[in-house]
C-alpha cells in the first residue's frame, strides 16, 4: 500500500482503525512462514478469549509452544481445547496468574522458572476497564496494576530467562484510545479526579507505549526487543462488557479478534528496530496532539515511581 493513503487511513480513526483498514493493508503483506517461530517459546496473558486468544493461536500456527497466563485457569483450559482444535499439531500449556497481584506475579515466576529455562516471546496482553475505581491487592489502581505495574514486574522476573533467547520479543498490547491521554505523572494513581474507566484505560495505555521505549534501552544489551501495538476497533468480549454503546454503534467496523491480533503475531516473528509503536504492521506517531507530549522529566517520574512500586532496580 502505498505510505500516503496508508497515513489517510491512519488519519480517518474509523477505517484505519476498523476492518477496512486492515482489509485494505493487508493485501501488500507477505505471508510469514509456517515455522517462523518452530521451536520457541510464548507466554501470552489474558489469553483466554478475545484479542489474546488469537495472539496465542497464531504464535502456534507458527509453529511456537504457548503458555496461556490467566487468572482463571478452567478458561485457559477451555480456550486451549477450541485452539487445539484450530491447530492440532500445537503445544499449548496453561499457567495461572493475575498479573495485577504483585505477589502472583512473584510465585508465577518462580513457577515458571521451574518449568523451562528460555522464554521468546512475551506478550502483555492482559487488559480491564472498570466502571468504578478499585484497587489491587498491594492498592494500586486496578488499570495502573495491570496493564503497567504486573507487565513491568513480570519483564523484568523473567530477564534472565527472555535474556537465554537468540532473539527475544517483549510486545505490549496497547489501545489507539492513549493518543487521547497525555502521561499524567501528577497523578499516576488517578486518585484526585472524577474516576472513568474508559479514562483510566488510555492514561495506562499511554503509559505502556512510553513503558515499552524505556525497557527497549534497559534491555537492549542482553538482545530483547520490546515493543508496544494498537490492535484497532476489535469485537472482543471485553469491548462488549466495558463498551456496549460503541460496539453497537461501530459494529460495521469491528475487526475480528484474529485480525487484531495480527501486528503482535507478526512482531513476534518478524526482526524489526526495537521500541516502536506498531499498528497494521507499520510504525506509526506515538502523539498525534501536540497537548499528550511528554517530557523527558515526565518519563524519568513515571519509571521512578514504577520501579519503586515494583520494588526492581531503577537503574
Amino acid at each position: 500500500m502505498h505510505p500516503v493513503l496508508d497515513t489517510l487511513l491512519d488519519r480517518t480513526v474509523a477505517l484505519g482503525y476498523g476492518r477496512p483498514g486492515f482489509l485494505l493493508r493487508q493485501r501488500s503483506w507477505s505471508t510469514m512462514p509456517p515455522d517462523a517461530l518452530s521451536g520457541r517459546t510464548a507466554l501470552v496473558t489474558g489469553a483466554n478469549s478475545g484479542i489474546g486468544k488469537a495472539v496465542a493461536t497464531g504464535l502456534a500456527m507458527l509453529g511456537a509452544s504457548v503458555t496461556l497466563v490467566v487468572r482463571d485457569p478452567e478458561r485457559g483450559r477451555a480456550a486451549v481445547a477450541d485452539m487445539a482444535a484450530a491447530v492440532p499439531d500445537a503445544d499449548f500449556d496453561v499457567l495461572r496468574c493475575d498479573i495485577s497481584d504483585l505477589t502472583d506475579v512473584h510465585r508465577f515466576a518462580h513457577q515458571l522458572a521451574q518449568r523451562t529455562e528460555r522464554v521468546d516471546v512475551l506478550v502483555h496482553n492482559a487488559g480491564v476497564m472498570p466502571p468504578a475505581r478499585t484497587e489491587s491487592p498491594q492498592g494500586h489502581e486496578i488499570c495502573l496494576a495491570t496493564h503497567v505495574l504486573g507487565p513491568l514486574l513480570a519483564t523484568d522476573l523473567l530477564a534472565p530467562a527472555l535474556a537465554r533467547s537468540a532473539a527475544a520479543r517483549v510486545i505490549f498490547v496497547s489501545s489507539g484510545g492513549m493518543y487521547t491521554q497525555p502521561l499524567r505523572v501528577d497523578d499516576i494513581e488517578y486518585r484526585s479526579a472524577p474516576y472513568r474507566g474508559a479514562t483510566a484505560y488510555a492514561r495506562t495505555k499511554r503509559m505502556q507505549v512510553v513503558l515499552a521505549q524505556l525497557l527497549s534501552a534497559r534491555y537492549a544489551a542482553q538482545g530483547t526487543a520490546v515493543h508496544s501495538m494498537h490492535p484497532g476497533w476489535v469485537d472482543t468480549p471485553g469491548v462488549a462488557d466495558s463498551l456496549p454503546r460503541f460496539r453497537r454503534l461501530a459494529a460495521p467496523l469491528l475487526r475480528t479478534p484474529a485480525e487484531g491480533a495480527d501486528t503482535a503475531v507478526w512482531l513476534a516473528a518478524t526482526d524489526v528496530a526495537p521500541g516502536g509503536f506498531w499498528h497494521d504492521r507499520r510504525p506509526r506517531p506515538e502523539h498525534y496532539l501536540r497537548r499528550t507530549r511528554e517530557s523527558d522529566t515526565a518519563r524519568e517520574t513515571l519509571w521512578q515511581y514504577c520501579a519503586s512500586a515494583t520494588g526492581i532496580d531503577p537503574r
